[in-house]
């Protein structure tokens, strides 16, 4: 029922759960750096299955931490589009293969860097999320790399700094769009295979890691500077992405 891994593959397996839960209450280009770490161990599709009921393991504390900073006419808006790019990744999952997947997420995310450079660039007053056009592709773009790789962090992330939120406020938003959506994925993941009985043996497992990272998110997030926690998140991204690629 467990995956059998060796002593330094469980390192990095716990490793990666408990950088999971920090991304969901602290630094949250963190929880990009658990997927890359995750992809080492499992393969891309088999690792996209164990992650998700722990995602949802995070998702619940982040809730409950930040319920009250989420910005919902946003949330709202992107909601339909994000629909919309769970199903047709849920298509693309059933005929690509792990390397397929992992180097279009990567692009994806390389791409959506360099648009939120250019974007920090133009200065607050023109930001590009102002407009309904970019939250229509921040969403679809969040959906499809949400179902084919768990990789929506990232593109969510750079569309809510470009936002100008401040941290409570983009780490509340990010927690209930995330929340909803992992738990919008589950039916298609049990329909394609990925959510399984074993992935649900191993979550329980494992869940404590993810629980411990959560926790001392919390307890960082008063003294992240917002600066800093932009700089990291950018980081963090761009060094996923590589790691996709590669």
């Amino acid at each position: 029922m467990m995956p059998s891994l060796d002593i330094a593959q469980w390192v990095v397996v716990l490793l990666s759960l408990f950088l999971v839960g920090f991304s969901k209450t602290g630094v949250s280009g963190a929880g990009t750096v658990a997927i890359a770490l995750f992809a080492l161990v499992l393969p891309t599709k088999q690792s996209t299955g164990m992650l998700l009921p722990l995602l949802l393991v995070g998702d619940v504390v982040a809730v409950l931490s930040y319920r009250r900073h989420a910005d919902w006419p946003r949330l709202l808006r992107l909601f339909p589009w994000v629909a919309a790019g769970v199903v047709a990744g849920a298509v693309v999952v059933r005929w690509v293969d792990d390397a397929q997947m992992r180097r279009l997420i990567g692009g994806i995310l390389l791409a959506i860097t360099a648009v939120h450079l250019w974007n920090r660039r133009r200065g607050p007053d023109a930001s590009l999320a102002r407009h309904r056009p970019v939250a229509a592709l921040a969403g679809l773009l969040a959906g499809f790399a949400t179902m084919t790789a768990n990789a929506a962090g990232p593109i969510m992330a750079l569309y809510l700094l470009a936002a100008g939120l401040p941290i409570l406020g983009f780490l509340g938003t990010s927690a209930w769009f995330f929340l909803s959506i992992n738990a919008f994925k589950v039916p298609f993941s049990v329909a394609l295979g990925l959510i399984t009985p074993a992935t649900l043996v191993f979550a329980a497992f494992t869940a404590p890691a993810v629980l411990a990272g959560a926790a001392a998110g919390r307890a960082v997030v008063g003294r992240i500077d917002r600066t800093w926690f932009e700089r990291v998140t950018l980081a963090l991204t761009v060094l996923a992405a590589l790691r996709l690629l590669v």
